[in-house]
């Protein structure tokens, strides 16, 4: 089988090539490097099953480009992993065209060139900001979606238009809504920002907010389990799914503190006081998984564990 992941120098997109390429699969896949990195690719590159092209995927003539370079190396992809997009929220809501052209204008792009070449399937990388800042526990049915970030705006946008080309050249969508990820080769984050300031300089952290914003995390290896098992398994044309930790969520105090502890006990915390660290941040969401769980996938680490392994594979990344 031959998979065409976009993004695929980034967090999430080269730890998929990895497990793609572990199950015997071929694997191509295209970045333009913006916030992906060329050492996230390095145990991929050893792989003659692997192909990677540098490219820009907002313009929908470069994406045909790029795929039709893909097809020529390995066959027709079976399928497309779209995983790129703008995920500095910050930079979005201080520059809204960021979010268009990296969020919107790809997913336009790969639906338009999915459609020139024949391939039928599209699994989505999406998010949870799409639901915007509600206080009921979130499932697949909630509504109305009013996302409060122009990053959940686009991730919206690019829901509708999957689910309109399902109705014309598609044959299946995924669509994966996920929590917070972390993990190693994060490249942005709260445990990312705690660690690089802690390593930086000791002497204090500075936390955005108040610290008590509480979100579900998921640690990256999990997620991509769930997407890799979601795909093999729900077969209807449109396919929606959060994925999520097991239980409650996790604050970000939680994570201040266990990242100081882990990497330079005993300094003080200093948080900037009110209750969203950004424009656009939803402090507090809760997910309902059961629609998951009924597929028959479940996490094995709760939120706070999954953010104490990244704590320690970050740490680690600093000599700590």
């Amino acid at each position: 089988m031959h998979h065409f992941i976009t993004g695929i120098a980034g967090f999430i997109g080269s730890q998929l090539a990895d497990s793609l390429l572990k199950s015997g699969d071929q694997v191509s896949g295209a970045d333009d490097l913006s916030l992906g990195r060329r050492e996230h690719l390095d145990l991929a590159r050893k792989n003659p099953r692997f192909y990677f092209i540098k490219s820009d995927l907002s313009a929908a003539a470069q994406a045909l480009k790029s795929l039709s370079a893909a097809a020529k190396w390995g066959g027709r992809p079976d399928i497309i992993w779209h995983l790129a997009a703008n995920s500095d929220i910050p930079a979005g809501a201080k520059d809204a065209l960021v979010d268009f052209k990296r969020t919107l204008q790809t997913t336009f792009a790969m639906i338009e060139t999915a459609k020139s070449l024949g391939i039928r399937r599209i699994a989505f990388a999406s998010t949870s900001a799409v639901y915007g800042e509600r206080d009921d526990v979130l499932s697949e049915d909630s509504g109305p979606m009013l996302p409060i970030s122009s990053y959940g705006a686009n991730k919206l946008a690019g829901e509708a238009l999957l689910s309109a080309a399902a109705e014309t050249h598609l044959d299946r969508t995924w669509i994966f809504r996920f929590p917070n990820v972390v993990g190693p080769r994060a490249t942005h984050g709260a445990i990312f920002d705690f660690a690089a300031r802690l390593a930086a300089s000791p002497q204090s952290l500075k936390v955005l907010g108040d610290g008590l914003q509480t979100k579900p995390y998921l640690h990256v290896e999990e997620l991509i389990d769930a997407m890799e098992f979601i795909v093999s398994r729900a077969a209807e044309r449109r396919n929606v799914f959060n994925i999520g930790p097991n239980g409650a969520g996790t604050s970000v105090k939680f994570m201040a503190e266990q990242t100081v502890a882990r990497m330079a006990p005993g300094t003080p915390i200093v948080y900037t006081g009110g209750d969203r660290g950004w424009v656009g941040d939803v402090p507090r969401f809760r997910y309902d998984t059961k629609r998951l769980k009924h597929l028959g996938w479940r996490p094995k680490l709760s939120s706070d564990q999954a953010v104490l392994r990244a704590i320690d594979e970050v740490a680690r990344v600093y000599g700590r």
